[in-house]
Formats: structure tokens, sequence, C-alpha cells
């Protein structure tokens, strides 16, 4: 019965180890930005453990990699079964013909073994699992690593281009800069014509999966096994710069001087007040500030700084929106300086399928495992598949909530049971 199929743990531990001496860092975690060689080699090496599986091997124009596992068609005028979970699979497009599972194989600068590389490894175990049992699946199953989640280039860049959500500016004026961007689809052997021709049809796509590290301490605080995600947050992204006058740093008085450096503190520490008082749901980063001239005894004259705010609500989302901008006009105009503001992108808050949730609490149910219903602090490529088709995440507990950092650390018991829990429900949304 398909309630007694689990996936296969060793061979699953197995790969993940392989997976993480791909830019292996001396502190224990990886360092694989998106098209670095070290990501590269990693995509190469998931081909390669792809096609030993037995399964297809597939990529697209944005450089998406997936593992694929086709329908078994039926004999000709062979009666076809009712699905067994007639009420999940009903909600289901009908016209739908791939059920997609994946997340990323990229890492941020220095980050940590599992964000992504679980995702990824557990995916490819669920179609591994299922071939090997022969079950027999109403949609295609497709283990897919997307491009650029992280962020380094654009940001859920192969997710937006599967999904049709790309476009030529996203392409144009990237976060990462657009040096980087064209260098990185080079060495990929892609470009922005491949990028912008790699969407699929929507009636093409049946649901998308992922399993993910929680990234964060309510799981183990609680004591439960899986998080079912009920909305991934929405993420607003600036660079502003905070504009003055460059002055020598010892013979100009402090009254005298159009310090760029003051609005940028000011700024910063009135952000985290603003948000703690007045939006409890909501965080706000100020990741980098890049200071010029950039020297000890030169007053700065310009301070650009990487501003990005989050909220699982759109109406508070955009409040947040005007209250930050205002706060940083105020900081300027305070401090005697210009203010330039250039939005670098927006994901809006996005709802998990009702549909994929109650699939993923049974799945928990038949395995024997406790979960619970939370929001994702973070983004994920199912933002881009939100309006698209229906989509679900769960999480598993990270040990002491560190990610993207070396000490990121999820026991591998817990990454075993999400796996069984992804394939419980992968089946439940596919089977005949």
């Amino acid at each position: 019965m398909t309630k007694d199929l689990r996936v296969n743990a060793d061979r699953m531990l197995a790969s993940f180890n392989q997976l993480t001496l791909f830019g292996a860092t001396a502190e224990g975690g990886v360092h694989r930005p998106t098209f670095h060689e070290a990501h590269l080699a990693a995509r190469r090496w998931f081909r390669e453990e792809v096609e030993r599986s037995g399964l297809e091997f597939r990529t697209d124009g944005a450089g998406n990699h997936s593992a694929f596992l086709p329908v078994v068609a039926s004999p000709s005028g062979a009666k076809q079964s009712p699905p067994r979970n007639a009420e999940i699979a009903s909600e289901l497009s009908p016209l739908a013909t791939t059920l997609l599972l994946g997340s990323h194989l990229d890492s941020v600068p220095n980050g940590g073994r599992f964000d992504g590389a679980l995702g990824i490894i557990a995916a490819l175990e669920v179609l591994r699992t299922v071939k090997e049992s022969g079950s027999k699946l109403k949609v295609n199953l497709e283990a897919i690593d997307f491009t650029d989640e992280e962020g380094t280039l654009v940001g859920l860049l192969g997710s937006a281009a599967l999904t049709g959500h790309l476009t030529p500016a996203m392409l144009q004026t990237p976060r990462g800069g657009r040096e980087n961007l064209v260098e990185g689809m080079q060495r990929a052997g892609l470009s922005d014509e491949s990028m912008l021709n790699a969407a699929r049809p929507r009636e093409s796509l049946a649901g998308y999966l992922e399993l993910h590290i929680e990234q964060g301490k309510r799981l183990e605080r609680a004591g439960i096994n899986i998080g079912i995600v009920s909305a991934i947050v929405g993420i607003w992204s600036y660079r502003l710069s905070f504009i003055g006058r460059a002055d020598h740093a010892g013979t100009t008085t402090m009254d005298d001087r159009l310090d760029a450096s003051l609005a940028a503190s000011a700024f910063t520490l009135g952000a985290r007040e603003l948000v703690v008082k007045d939006f409890p749901g909501c965080v706000v980063n100020v990741g980098k500030m890049d200071f010029a001239p950039g020297a000890f005894n030169i007053v700065p004259e310009r301070v650009d700084l990487s501003l990005e705010f989050r909220s699982p609500d759109e109406e508070e989302f955009k409040r947040l929106d005007v209250a930050l901008l205002e706060l940083a006009g105020h900081e300027a105009l305070r401090f005697g300086l210009a203010l330039r503001v250039e939005f670098l992108g927006k994901h809006s808050p996005s709802l998990m399928s009702a549909t994929v949730q109650r699939a993923y609490a049974e799945a928990c149910e038949d395995v024997g495992l406790t979960h619970v219903s939370l929001t994702s602090g973070a983004g994920h490529d199912g933002q881009s598949f939100a309006d698209v088709c229906p989509v679900g995440m769960i999480f598993v507990p990270s040990v002491a909530g560190a990610s993207h950092s070396p000490r990121e650390f999820t026991k591998w018991d817990d990454c075993v049971n999400g796996a069984n829990v992804l394939l419980q429900a992968a089946l439940k949304l596919s089977a005949e």
C-alpha cells in the first residue's frame, strides 16, 4: 500500500553528503552562489545522479535542472481507476500533467548545507522511491532545481522564468548587477532570450511541493515534527542613497558637515524601532552599507544601503513601505542631505493552497508525525507559483534556528521525516 511507502534514508543521506562536498567551506558550510564554479559543479553532479537513478534528466532556458518521472501510459482501452484520494485530487486542474517537487542548489555566500539542498535531495529521493515501487500516478513527477533562488543575481530567477513572471526589466536591472548576471549566464550557456522563453503553459502544472528547513526556532521550541506553511511573506527591497558632501575630516567642524553616514545610521536604528513598535508581524533589514569616498579622513559624501522588509499581509506590507520611505526622507532632511530611492523588486505575500496543506496534514498523520500551521518568514520559489497552480511547503526543525550560516543544521531523522511527508503528500495528489 502507498501509505506504507517510505524513502530510502541511507541512500538519501549518501546523496546529501556527496552534495555537501561542492563548495564546502572550512567552517562546515557551503559557498555555492549562482553560476559560480561550485554551483555549476553541483549541477553536473545532480545530472549524473539523476541519470544513475534511471530517471530522465531535463533542463530549460532558465537553467533549471530536473529529474523527470513520466506517467506510465495505461494499455489502450483500459479502464482508469478513480483517484485514491478523490477529495484532494479533484481540486487539481484536470488539464495538469506534472507535479513539481523542488528547491535549489545555490547558496548564499558562506551559507549552510541544508538550505535548498535538502529539498532537492528529498525530491529526488521521492522520485526514486516512486519509480522503484511501481506506483501508478495520474500525473508526471518532476524534481526540479531552480536557478538563483537566493538572489545572488535576480532572486527566484528560475521559478519566475518557468511560471512566466520573468520580465526583460528584471534582467536589465537585477539586484546583483547586470554585468554579473551576463557573466553568469555566459558561464552557464544561457541568455536573456532563453530565460524569457522558459515559461511553461500553466495548464501543464499540477502543483508545486517543497520541503525546506524552517530557518527559525518555532518547531524546535515546540517539539513539533513538521510545519505546514500557510503563507510565504512578501519581500520588498530598495537601494537608498543618502547624499551629502565630502570634506576634510579634520578641518571641517561637526556643525558644518553634510555627513551621509549620520542619516544612514539614524535610518537603520529608526527602521528597527518603527517595526518593533508599529509592525510587530513584520521584519526589516539593512544588510549592506557602502560609504563613498570611503576613507578615514574624508567625511562620507554618500552612503548606499540595501533595505529589505517582509510581511505576511499585503495591506500591512503597503503601510510599512510608506512608513519606511517617509522615515528615510525625514532623516535625510534632518541632516541636510539628498535622498535617492531605487526600487529593486517586490514579491507579494503568497497564500499556500488549502488543498495541499490538507494533503500534508493527512500525510503527517499517515506517517505518525506531529504538525502545526505556520507562516514562512523567508522567501521561496513557491511564491512564483502561487497564482499558477496549487502550492504547498513543509518545514522541518532547524537546530537553534540557525540558517544562512555554516552553523545551519537539521537532525537527519527530521530530514527523513520531511521526505516521507513529501512522498506521501505527492502520492495523495498524484495517485490514480
